[in-house]
């Protein structure tokens, strides 16, 4: 049966996901509505039923830089965290400001982190920070060499303009579709994520082959709430990216959605990082960049392109400032909402965690590179929050940002027993027959910490060690990773 309480506290998510919806189909549909080349009602039509195919089908989305900068670890911090990103982007869109869900929920995780005194990496924000400048910037090159190609293309090959018309409508629509499931499959984590460990819903099976976890019917019910707030209350934003901005020809705005969509693929695709890797270059980040100021960038790209006479200046000042005060708000209204959830009504905004510095962990620190011998004095030593474990660490040893996750990740108690029961009724699909097998032989075993489990399956088979030590394991070490956070998940001992 389902909890009426998680129902009820599921309702900011889908308020997000509709603010979604309203807000971010005018980055897939805006430039191709604005220039009167696809009627309002087929976009929303298109762009509702992709948004909710990619949400299904590959809501999986580029969380785990945002993992990094806090995990919300009750069902009320995740409402308060999905209610204030939500009003923050409701507020926006009735100003007709395109701005991103991830500017929202960066700004909520960070307002729950201040609250409940957890530690925020650095040099993740940074990261994520970087490229609200990077990602316009880059769209904006995109697009002006798309548009000047294109052009020359148009000229060599001699259509009509009538011809050039439909053909121009036909691309903005397959764009628009491949943008608007793009957006479905990498925004529904922002709108759904927090919620995935608390889902209410039951496995269902149909027939013997397939069947649609708790995680995917979530992310499905998220979806719609997307489409409904594109069908409801997208059209002022479309009609800000569209046309206010600056008037698009057909070829402009179709430029305009490729752009946009190419930029979100280069900080999204694994394969391409795991290409660049393979040749030993640089990989691009693979964090949660905005489609809204890629989608602003390609439109001034094309608008410098040609001199900037046509760009409405004040509009991209207003647009911009947007931006910059989303995750103030979002942040501001989370902590405020959290103060009045657990003191007034009553609600469990966070989990307790305790952090224990035992000779272990010390042990643990060393062999991972970190200097211990200003430690040895705080063995034994336990902690309610992981911000004020990293500043007591940090007064006694100098910390990189990095090195404060390991800091917080291996002091960590979490109690966990591999029991027959878990390990029969787990998901076993990701995991090799290798895997499996020295998962097997564990069973029985108990841990106090995760990463103890992570060192005795490693122990067993080099299958499950992480390589570390250049670009060509990136990949590798990242899949260990998401398979042992399943675990420690699936093998979490509570006491009843």
């Amino acid at each position: 049966m389902l909890d009426p309480t998680v129902l009820i506290f599921l309702t900011s998510g889908l308020f997000l996901g509709w603010s979604l919806g309203a807000n971010d189909a005018a980055n897939v549909f805006g430039t191709a509505v604005g220039s009167r080349m696809v009627r309002f009602t087929t976009a929303a039509l298109i762009c509702g039923v992709f948004v909710v195919l990619g949400a299904f089908v590959s809501g999986t989305g580029a969380a785990q830089t945002l993992g990094k900068l806090g995990a919300v670890n009750a069902l009320g911090g995740s409402f308060m965290a999905a209610l204030a990103a939500g009003l923050t982007v409701y507020w926006m869109t009735k100003l007709g400001l395109p701005v991103s869900t991830s500017q929202a929920i960066i700004g909520s995780i960070i307002g729950w982190n201040l609250f409940s005194d957890s530690y925020t990496d650095i040099s993740s924000l940074l990261k994520i920070l970087s490229t609200w400048i990077i990602c316009p910037l880059l769209s904006a090159v995109i697009a002006a060499l798309l548009f000047t190609l294109s052009k020359v293309f148009v000229r060599k090959i001699g259509v009509g303009l009538i011809h050039l018309d439909g053909y121009t409508r036909l691309a903005l629509i397959l764009a628009g579709a491949f943008g608007a499931y793009s957006l479905g499959a990498n925004n529904i984590a922002n709108v759904m994520g927090v919620f995935v460990p608390v889902a209410p819903f039951p496995d269902l099976q149909l027939g013997q082959d397939f069947s649609i976890s708790s995680a995917q019917q979530l992310f499905l019910v998220g979806g719609l709430a997307i489409a409904v707030g594109v069908f409801t209350y997208s059209k002022r934003v479309m009609m800000t990216v569209g046309s206010e901005l600056m008037t698009l020809t057909p070829l402009a705005a179709w430029v305009a959605v490729m752009s946009h969509s190419i930029v979100l693929f280069l900080f999204a695709s694994e394969r391409l990082e795991q290409l660049l890797a393979s040749l030993s270059l640089p990989t691009i980040p693979l964090v949660p960049v905005s489609s809204s100021q890629a989608v602003v960038g390609a439109v001034l790209g094309i608008g410098m392109l040609q001199g900037g006479r046509e760009i409405q200046w004040p509009r991209v000042y207003g647009i911009v400032k947007g931006w910059a005060i989303t995750p103030v708000i979002s942040c501001l209204l989370c902590f405020v909402g959290l103060y009045f959830l657990q003191n007034v009504f009553q609600q469990t905004v966070q989990r307790e965690s305790n952090y224990l510095l035992s000779a272990s962990v010390l042990e643990k620190f060393e062999k991972e590179g970190l200097e211990t011998s200003g430690l040895n004095q705080l063995s034994g030593s336990t902690f309610s929050s992981s911000a004020e474990l990293v500043r007591v660490v940090g007064s006694q040893v100098n910390l990189s940002s990095q090195q404060g996750l390991k800091v917080v990740e291996y002091s960590l108690q979490k109690s966990l027993l591999i029991s027959r029961e878990n390990i029969a009724s787990m998901d076993k699909k990701g995991l090799s027959p290798q895997q499996l097998e020295a998962l097997q032989k564990l069973e029985g075993k108990t841990y106090n910490f995760p990463w103890q489990l992570g060192d005795a399956l490693a122990e067993i088979d080099s299958a499950w060690k992480v390589r570390g030590g250049g670009l060509e394991n990136k990949l590798h070490d990242r899949k260990i990773k998401q398979k042992l956070a399943y675990l420690y998940r699936i093998f979490q001992w509570r006491e009843k």
